[in-house]
């Protein structure tokens, strides 16, 4: 891999990426295998595989602060600290929002990290095959375009991905959840196996409970290693256990030969030639330096997220595309989806005491979609919801006492708890948005994005969740 920092405006490769993310790291991967000479554009700092996980491998006693956030912390990354695995030990792969701000005219959570791997390795690893129901859906309800493909598409592609990147779980031909190529499942706990059987016998199969379909390996694969079960994934894994840019898509590019990798690499816009009637290349802003550039190519990929490739988009202006390169449906920016996060449920219980968990398994369950299924329900909302949960051993210590005896209660298994939380997806309403605001513009010189995007406009309706008062709220390669 070549690290393309001094660069000239000459320079010329066969392909450009812009973005390192899963999706622009997978472009990666392909366009070098397949002979060209690539470029990989990210607009935040370098991190190499293992090398770069600084707090990978520390207890939490060993950090400053135990792990936990200092006020210093959300005040300057109040958006980015929401998220469930933002703290000490993984605040470093996250954006400081008061260096990357965006307008916002409703409130809008936008999750962002600039670095090389981006949110490859924040994610959460939830891996799930759309069925026909999924792909039929804007069709049927009449909400967003028809999609020109269906699941028998898809599915050979699904496959080659999934052999790639490594997915771990259990087959339960479930129709609206199709199974895929699965490394063996990681093992639901005594108290998981328990609910999952009473939901059987009680809903006669009409409601599932699965264990998760992860990027995680159970078992060594393609060079990489298999899950320790420490459940540190945010801070970067070092046996690269769990599918990333970083552990999986650039080593293989790299290997090639064909990558050039460029960080501190905004990408202002994309160049359009008049003439030729196609995008050519890329204008660029070095972070370090400020100084501009200009890459060529006959092939571009826009991986700079969903938000980061529409500002580009809307950014790259020409007298053919007035309101940015391809607008000339007037969609881009709108039609902005979202899950809706935080409602969901919890207990606990006194049955099985004589059991504990093995490790941190970095999983849950899940509750495939049952609601809209059949056409039989008449549901006040549209479409459905899955359930993500899964069920713990904690310590019974208190906040209170002091000495041996305190220290000792410490170390006492707790209760038995079980939670689990709901994922809807938003409808594509046209108002929900995100825009340039030409009134203002970061210290690089890119206008801001405003966000008009309303939460609160989904498909599923929280309160109709919950049985009882919710919670606030070509073919693919061999």
């Amino acid at each position: 891999m070549n690290l393309n920092l001094r660069a000239t405006p000459e320079n010329t490769y066969e392909a450009i990426v812009i973005g390192s993310g899963i999706s622009g790291g997978w472009a990666a991967k392909e366009l070098t295998e397949k002979g060209l000479k690539t470029l990989v554009l990210e607009r935040g700092r370098m991190v190499e595989h293992v090398t770069d996980y600084p707090t990978a491998t520390p207890q939490s006693w060993q950090l400053p602060h135990r792990g936990d956030l200092v006020p210093a912390d959300r005040q300057a990354s109040p958006i980015q600290s929401k998220v469930y695995n933002f703290h000490e030990a993984s605040k470093h792969f996250y954006v400081r929002d008061v260096d990357h701000p965006y307008n916002q005219r409703k409130p809008f959570d936008w999750i962002r990290g600039y670095h090389v791997g981006g949110r490859s390795i924040l994610w959460g690893k939830q891996s799930y095959r759309w069925s026909d129901l999924d792909f039929e859906a804007n069709a049927r309800d009449g909400y967003g375009v028809d999609w020109p493909i269906r699941y028998a598409d898809l599915a050979p592609w699904y496959s080659y991905a999934e052999k790639f990147a490594g997915i771990s779980g259990s087959t339960e031909n479930i129709p609206v959840l199709p199974d895929g190529d699965f490394l063996p499942p990681m093992e639901m706990n005594i108290l998981e196996k328990h609910i999952a059987k009473r939901v059987e016998a009680h809903y006669k199969g009409a409601r599932r409970i699965i264990i998760g379909r992860v990027a995680h390996l159970t078992v060594p694969h393609n060079g990489r290693g298999a899950c320790q079960y420490r459940n540190r994934c945010e801070r970067g894994c070092p046996f690269g256990a769990y599918f990333s840019s970083n552990s999986a898509t650039l080593p293989a590019a790299r290997a090639t030969g064909n990558l050039t990798i460029r960080p501190f690499s905004i990408v202002h816009s994309i160049i359009y030639d008049e003439l030729k009637q196609r995008a050519t290349g890329v204008r660029v802003i070095d972070t370090e330096t400020m100084q501009s550039y200009e890459y060529y190519a006959k092939v571009i990929f826009c991986n700079a997220s969903t938000l980061g490739s529409a500002s580009i988009l809307l950014n790259s202006t020409s007298s053919r595309f007035p309101g940015g390169l391809g607008n000339d449906s007037g969609q881009l920016g709108h039609n902005l989806m979202d899950h809706h996060y935080g409602v969901g449920a919890y207990g606990d219980t006194d049955d099985f005491q004589e059991f504990y968990t093995y490790g941190n398994r970095p999983n849950g369950i899940y509750i495939p979609r049952f609601r809209n299924v059949d056409g039989s329900e008449k549901r006040d909302y549209l479409r459905g919801f899955g359930y993500q949960g899964g069920a713990s051993r904690g310590r019974y210590g208190t906040d209170e006492g002091i000495g041996a005896e305190f220290k000792e209660s410490l170390t006492e298994p707790g209760k038995w708890s079980f939670g689990m939380g709901s994922w809807g997806e938003h409808l594509p309403y046209f108002e929900n948005k995100a825009t340039l605001n030409h009134d203002k513009k970061d210290k690089w010189g890119f206008l801001h994005l405003i966000s008009t995007a309303n939460s609160r406009k989904m498909n599923v309706k929280c309160a109709r969740i919950w049985p009882t008062t919710p919670p606030k709220c070509s073919k693919p390669p061999a």
